[in-house]
């Protein structure tokens, strides 16, 4: 390890960042460096200017990928090099603004009812992380300890931001991670990889068997670990739950963050009259017609005797 990239990574463990930011963090200096083939220290700014715009330039690039690899550079060259002009002007990219996967409940139903029987482990992995709102990530991080049955709580250990937080625990999850504990008796970590008690599941073999079951689900929608995390925030929502509280649930850090959920439920869209419906059109009748009173309906249907009645 060269002298420059430890004090980078020290640099970033003064200040706490966790080990994923700095994986990322150190890729895209070296990344840089490799474009040049130059240590990035002697770089100048026209320099990382140009890379800039080389990322930009470049479609397979996303706009949140180019901001991300824009404040690697930045904390590179202002914090570890003390060069505080180097990046000034040079502004990161609008990203653009999708909604999130969101699966309809009997579509949940429908991917837990594909988890094969044996599979207690990951039907009680998906339940948890359905049934709590918690990222992949935070439900592997889980420990035996962290179900409080008592009071009817998960604790949620250092989750995103480095907070603890408590999400509700419901009976039928409870049930289910009884059934799986006798099954299984984890002792550290709740779900333990493999057969190595002594680890916990990673987030990628999370995602890996998440994708596994969506497959064998026959769900159209692309399903990964996020979208059983937006399907609680949503379904809490439709349900009746007041925005502050699913952002405890969630963990967020800003309201604005949950208020995404507000254009994802479809309980209010579905519920609103479309002003079409308020127009009285050349042709139809201004009365809606039930499809229930047979004496309204315009269509000819049968008599119990076969004659035909209007």
């Amino acid at each position: 390890m060269t002298p420059l990239r430890q004090r980078m990574l020290e640099d970033m463990q003064m200040r706490n960042l966790s080990r994923g930011t700095q994986m990322v963090y150190v890729r895209a200096v070296m990344q840089l460096a490799r474009h040049y083939r130059k240590s990035p220290d002697q770089l100048q700014r026209e320099e990382i200017r140009g890379y800039l715009v080389h990322l930009a330039q470049q479609r397979r690039v996303a706009p949140s990928t180019y901001n991300q690899i824009r404040c690697a550079l930045k904390f590179f060259y202002q914090v570890t090099l003390g060069q505080e002009w180097i990046l000034d002007r040079i502004v990161c990219q609008k990203t653009e603004k999708h909604l999130p996967v969101v699966l309809s409940q009997s579509e949940v139903v429908q991917f837990f009812a594909s988890i094969r029987k044996m599979k207690l482990k990951f039907r009680a992995l998906f339940m948890t992380i359905y049934g709590t709102g918690l990222r992949g990530s935070e439900a592997a991080a889980l420990q035996v300890s962290d179900i409080d049955s008592q009071r009817m709580v998960i604790r949620v250990r250092q989750g995103k931001g480095k907070k603890d937080r408590y999400v509700m625990l419901s009976p039928k999850l409870l049930a289910a991670l009884r059934e799986y504990w006798k099954a299984f008796r984890p002792q550290t970590w709740l779900f333990f990889s493999g057969r190595d008690r002594s680890r916990p599941l990673t987030r990628n073999s999370i995602l890996k068997s998440c994708h596994s079951i969506a497959r064998r689900a026959g769900l159209s929608k692309r399903v990964t670990l996020h979208s059983l995390r937006h399907s609680f925030a949503t379904h809490l929502l439709e349900a009746g739950t007041d925005l502050r509280t699913i952002q405890l649930l969630l963990g967020h850090r800003s309201l604005r963050t949950t208020a995404l959920y507000t254009f994802v439920s479809m309980t209010k869209v579905t519920a609103t009259l479309s002003p079409l419906d308020c127009l009285e059109l050349a042709g139809e009748s201004p009365k809606p017609v039930s499809s229930t009173d047979p004496a309204e309906s315009p269509v000819k249907v049968s008599s119990p005797k076969g004659e035909p009645t209007a």
